[in-house]
C-alpha cells in the first residue's frame, strides 16, 4: 500500500495540465484549457480542464475527474500505478509496503501482462549489457549501426538470446505465469502429444536484438525483433501479437520520448523505421515517430492529431512502395491536418543521413525539402503521366480525389488554384471534376447530417424540457456550492419564519456565521427536504460527512474516494456552469446567480429558490386535487391559501415580481 503522505503530497504537487498536456495539445480558452478528445474521434475540441479546480471534462464521452482519473481512464492504470506515474514525473519518493503474494495474484489480466512485458524489458537489457552473447552480438550490432551507450541505455534496448527457451524459463523461475507469457506472445506454447500436461515452450524473439514498443505514458505495450542471421525462411523484422495491451494499428514507436517535442515545436516527423527514429533522436531531433514500417492507420493519425496538426513525411530516397504510401497518406488529409512530404537523395534514409551529417545540416535540408503534399503528389504523378492524355486525366483525378478529403473548404480552392498551375488545366476543370468525385460523398454526408441533426433536437428538446428540470438544476447547483466553499465560514441572513399580531406569516432576518455546508444541511433538514437526483442524494450525504470529518477539504481528495461514476458527475458539475448561458433558464423559474454576488448570497438565494419551487409543486398538486373534490373542502383551500402567501414572501425576498 502506497502510505497517505505519499497520496497527499502527490496530490498537492501534480498540476492538472502538465500531466494532460504530456497526452493531448491544449489551448488557453479562458481560465481553463480545451483540446480535442483523447477518448473519441472529433474534429472541434470538447475536452476541457480547469487548472483552478484541477479537474477536467471530456463532453463528447461524459468522462471527467482528476488527475489520477485521467489516467486511470486514458492510460488503464490501477489507482496505485496512477500515483506512481505522477511521484516519478515529479521527483516524489515513494512510501509503501510490498505487496503479498496474495495480493499479487489478485493483480487483473491486464496488468499481469504489463507485469511481464515490464520484466521482458529488463530481462532483454540485462542480456545485452551483461552477458558475453550480448555484449558480443546484440551490443555490437547497436553500436555498427552507430548507436552510442547513452542512446542504447535511452531507448532501453536489449538482446534476446538465441535459446529456444531462454526467457521463457527466466520468467516462469521468477514466478510469471505461462499464461500470460503467452498472452503478451513472448512464448509460443505447443502442444506435445508424449507430454500432454507439459507443452513444449519457445521464445518468439530468440537471437533477436530487441525494441520494447513503448505506449504515450511510457508502458511497455510490446516488442519488435530484428533477426541478425541470415536466415531466409524467417521474418527480418517481428512484433508481438495483437493482444488486451498491444494493437499495432493504434501505437506508434517513439511517441513516449517525442510527445513533448512533437507539441513544442508544433510539428511530427514521420518515419518508417525503429532505427529511423533512434538516429534522429540521437542526433537532436526528437519529434519524431515510426509507424513500425506498417501502413498508417487512423488510429495512429489521432494519436499524432492531438499533439499537433502538421506532419512531415520523410520518405526514402529509392522508396518503391512510393506512390502506395502516398495513397495511404489521404487519410491524414482527412482528419484535417497539414502534410508536407520530403525525400532523401537517392540511396539515403532518415537514419543514414542523419548519421552522417549534422544537426544543423540535416534541420537545414528538411527546412529546404520539405514540400506540401498536394504540390508534391502533383508534380510526382505529373512526372510519371509525361504526354500520354489517359495517364494524365486518370493523374488529375488522383490528385483532386485527395484535395476532395481536405474537410477544410478554404484548403480546398487553394490547392485547386496551385494544381492547375502545375497541371496546366483550368480551375474551372478541377472543381467539376471535384464536384463528380465528392457527389455522392456529399449527399451521403447531407444525408447523414440530416439524421445526426434530427436526432441531437429530438435529444436536447427533450433534455432541456423534459430532463433538465428546475429542481435538477437547483441540486446540482448546491453540490457545487459544496464542492468549491462547503468549508468557507460566512455570514448568513437567515429568514425565521412567524406570524404577526394580525396572525399573518412574516419573514425575520437573523445573523448566522457558520460553514457553508452546515447552512446548507441545517436549512435543508429544517426543512425536511431531500434530493429528488439519486445521484446527487448520494453525493450530497458523501460530501457532508466528508466536509464534517475533515479538517481541510479537498476536491481531489473527495473525487479520489469515489466510484468512477461520481468522480465523473462531480467533474460534469464543476465543469456545466459554462453552459448555463446557452439556455433560457429564467423562463423555467432558474436564475443561475452572477459571481460577483457573495457565497452566503448565492447560498441562501439557491435554497430560496429551491424552496419556491417545492411550494409552488405542492401547490400545483393540491389544485389538481380539488378538480376532484367538494367545494368545502376548506381545509385544502387554506393549506394552498397559506402556502401562496409563503410563496410570495420568498420570492420578495428573492426580489422577483410573480406574474
Amino acid at each position: 500500500m502506497i502510505a497517505k503522505t505519499t497520496v497527499d503530497q502527490v496530490y498537492e504537487t501534480a498540476r492538472l495540465e502538465e500531466v494532460i498536456g504530456d497526452f493531448v495539445q491544449l489551448k488557453k480558452s479562458g481560465s481553463n484549457f480545451k483540446g480535442l478528445s483523447p477518448f473519441s474521434d472529433e474534429r472541434t475540441p470538447s475536452f476541457m480542464v480547469s487548472p483552478v479546480k484541477q479537474i477536467w471534462k471530456d463532453f463528447s464521452s461524459g468522462k471527467g475527474g482528476n488527475v489520477v482519473a485521467f489516467l486511470m481512464e486514458h492510460e488503464h492504470f490501477t489507482y496505485p500505478e496512477a500515483i506512481k506515474y505522477l511521484a516519478k514525473k515529479y521527483n516524489i519518493e515513494i512510501e509503501e509496503t510490498e505487496q503479498s503474494d496474495e495480493q499479487k495474484e489478485q493483480a487483473n489480466e491486464r496488468e499481469s501482462m504489463y507485469l511481464v512485458s515490464e520484466f521482458a524489458q529488463q530481462h532483454f537489457k540485462q542480456m545485452l549489457w551483461d552477458t558475453e552473447l550480448g555484449k558480443a552480438i546484440g551490443l555490437s550490432y547497436f553500436k555498427e549501426r552507430g548507436f552510442t551507450e547513452e542512446t542504447i541505455r535511452k531507448f532501453e534496448l536489449g538482446y534476446c538470446l538465441d535459446q529456444w527457451d531462454g526467457f521463457t524459463s527466466a520468467a516462469l523461475d521468477k514466478g510469471y505465469q505461462l499464461d500470460y507469457l503467452q498472452k503478451t506472445g513472448l512464448t509460443i506454447v505447443k502442444e506435445d502429444s508424449n507430454n500432454p500436461n507439459n507443452p513444449r515452450k519457445f521464445d518468439r524473439f530468440k537471437g533477436r536484438v530487441m525494441f520494447p514498443i513503448h505506449s504515450l505514458s511510457g508502458r511497455v505495450l510490446g516488442f519488435g525483433g530484428r533477426i541478425l542471421t541470415n536466415d531466409k525462411k524467417a521474418a527480418k523484422y517481428l512484433n508481438s501479437p495483437e493482444s488486451e495491451i498491444y494493437h499495432k494499428s493504434k501505437v506508434l514507436y517513439g511517441i513516449y520520448y517525442a510527445k513533448q517535442a512533437i507539441a513544442k515545436e508544433d510539428n511530427c516527423y514521420l518515419v518508417e523505421g525503429y532505427t529511423d527514429v533512434i538516429q534522429f533522436h540521437q542526433r537532436g531531433i526528437d519529434n519524431v515517430v515510426s509507424s513500425s514500417g506498417t501502413a498508417l492507420t487512423p488510429e495512429q493519425i489521432r494519436l499524432i492529431n492531438r499533439l499537433t496538426k502538421n506532419i512531415t513525411v520523410l520518405f526514402d530516397g529509392d522508396a518503391a512502395g512510393l506512390r502506395a504510401s502516398l495513397r495511404g497518406i489521404d487519410l491524414i488529409l482527412e482528419q484535417g491536418m497539414n502534410v508536407k512530404i520530403c525525400t532523401f537523395p537517392e540511396g539515403e534514409d532518415p537514419d543514414s543521413f542523419s548519421k552522417n551529417n549534422e544537426l544543423e545540416e540535416v534541420e537545414r535540408y528538411l527546412k529546404e525539402n520539405a514540400k506540401d503534399f498536394i504540390q508534391f503528389k502533383a508534380s510526382l504523378l505529373v512526372k510519371e503521366a509525361s504526354d500520354d492524355p489517359i495517364k494524365r486525366a486518370d493523374t488529375v483525378r488522383d490528385i483532386v480525389n485527395s484535395i476532395a478529403k481536405i474537410p477544410d473548404r478554404i484548403k480546398k480552392e487553394i490547392y485547386i488554384q496551385e494544381c492547375a498551375q502545375i497541371m496546366n488545366i483550368s480551375e474551372a476543370v478541377l472543381f467539376n471534376t471535384l464536384a463528380q468525385i465528392g457527389k455522392k460523398d456529399v449527399a451521403d454526408a447531407k444525408k447523414q447530417e440530416r439524421e445526426e441533426q434530427k436526432a441531437f433536437n429530438v435529444v436536447r428538446n427533450e433534455t432541456v424540457q423534459e430532463k433538465v428540470d428546475v429542481q435538477f438544476v437547483l441540486e446540482q447547483k448546491i453540490i457545487e456550492l459544496l464542492l468549491v466553499y462547503g468549508d468557507r465560514k460566512e455570514e448568513f441572513e437567515d429568514l425565521i419564519l412567524k406570524e404577526n399580531e394580525a396572525g399573518d406569516l412574516i419573514l425575520e432576518p437573523e445573523s448566522l456565521e457558520v460553514k457553508v455546508y452546515e447552512k446548507v444541511y441545517l436549512d435543508l433538514q429544517e426543512d425536511e427536504i431531500e434530493l429528488a437526483n439519486p445521484q446527487f442524494r448520494n453525493i450530497y450525504y458523501q460530501l457532508i460527512e466528508a466536509l464534517n470529518q475533515t479538517e481541510e477539504f479537498t476536491i481531489n481528495t473527495f473525487i479520489a474516494g469515489l466510484e468512477q461514476d461520481a468522480a465523473n458527475d462531480i467533474s460534469s458539475i464543476l465543469m456545466e456552469e459554462e453552459r448555463y448561458t446557452l439556455h433560457a433558464w429564467e423562463r423555467k423559474d432558474i436564475y443561475p446567480k452572477p459571481k460577483e454576488k457573495s457565497v452566503a448570497q448565492l447560498v441562501s438565494e439557491t435554497i430560496l429558490t429551491l424552496r419556491c419551487f417545492l411550494i409552488k409543486k405542492r401547490m400545483e398538486s393540491l389544485q389538481s386535487k380539488t378538480e376532484d373534490m367538494a367545494r368545502d373542502h376548506r381545509e385544502t383551500l387554506e393549506e394552498i391559501m397559506n402556502y401562496i402567501q409563503l410563496n410570495k414572501l420568498l420570492n420578495k425576498k428573492l426580489n422577483r415580481v410573480l406574474s
